[in-house]
């Protein structure tokens, strides 16, 4: 029973529901809700009950994607990730499909309610696009040349975009809309980090697995255009992410908010720089492997700078 638990938890990845939770979290009670407050408690329509509903919709349709993902990638992940296979040797595959549409189905019904209650349809209808995304990603756009790989960085920026479609009215005062422009300014910040670095860290993974997309007819970057156009690929947003955050940053001086400075200096800049030399050094399975983990430790850092940006 234990195991039968412990390898669905891997089958949908609890650590990234984690993730994608603790960033609504963060961006809902750091960003969206003082701003609000500040400005009028009234302006406010997406109250904690449908933030939690909205954030269990989020949660469950990315589990639904990376059960599916598993699904369709069995034979790859047979030669990329022996030791990790979940799917028909812990979970049938009956059983997996089965789950994929169980959750789908409860997060799109969780996006309708919250959408229904908001008067606000563009949420139901990106969530449930989300859902058919990650099914044609999982079967066609994840063997393609690069529109894979902006899919998922599209649907990463979502986690937070989400937050800020769902609270804005088209129909409001001069106050609100001035609340939101400056709610726009922050969701396109972290959005745009999010979508970047979730790019660089596709290729990268493309990298990891090219043994096995080779072998099953998969045609990503790596494979059609070489392991060096790739890792060029990477390499070039890496430093345009660096190249953006560093301006920010000079915006940011002008307030004279050194903390937030030299916590993006010291936990992001820097480990992004380190990231791109060891890229450009990589050669094994292993050291790629490493580098999407790094990456995901900047990620996390990236989203935890809220933390500051509140507390400054």
């Amino acid at each position: 029973m234990f195991q039968l638990l412990g390898a669905f938890f891997r089958l949908v990845r609890w650590p990234n529901l984690v993730f994608i939770f603790l960033t609504q979290l963060l961006f809902y009670y750091l960003i969206l809700l003082p701003g609000f407050n500040d400005a009028h408690p009234a302006y406010h329509k997406l109250v904690p009950l449908l933030f939690y509903l909205l954030s269990a919709s989020s949660v469950l349709i990315a589990a639904a994607g990376y059960i599916i993902n598993d699904y369709f990638d069995l034979n790859i992940d047979r030669v990329n990730k022996p030791n990790r296979l979940v799917v028909d040797r812990l979970i049938r595959r009956r059983s997996t499909i089965l789950w994929h549409w169980l959750l789908s189905g409860v997060g799109a019904l969780l996006s309708i309610y919250v959408s229904w209650v908001l008067r606000n349809p563009v949420v139901a209808l990106a969530n449930v696009g989300c859902v058919f995304l990650l099914w044609v990603y999982s079967t066609t756009f994840k063997r393609k040349l690069l529109i894979g790989n902006i899919i998922i960085s599209l649907l990463t920026a979502w986690v937070i975009l989400v937050l800020y479609v769902a609270e804005v009215r088209v129909r409001a005062d001069a106050i609100y809309h001035a609340y939101t422009i400056r709610l726009f300014k922050f969701a396109i910040v972290y959005a745009g980090f999010a979508f970047i670095i979730s790019l660089v860290r596709e290729v990268v993974k493309d990298l990891e697995d090219m043994e096995g997309d080779m072998k099953y007819g998969c045609r990503t970057m790596p494979i059609v255009w070489g392991v060096n156009v790739a890792k060029v690929f990477a390499g070039t947003w890496l430093f345009v992410l660096v190249g953006a955050l560093v301006i920010l940053e000079f915006y940011v001086l002008q307030k004279a908010k050194w903390p937030l400075i030299a916590y993006g200096a010291v936990l992001i800049d820097l480990p992004l720089l380190w990231i791109l030399r060891k890229l450009y050094e990589a050669q094994t399975k292993i050291d790629y492997r490493f580098l999407s983990n790094s990456i995901k430790w900047v990620m996390l850092a990236g989203i935890l700078s809220m933390i500051l940006l509140k507390l400054v």
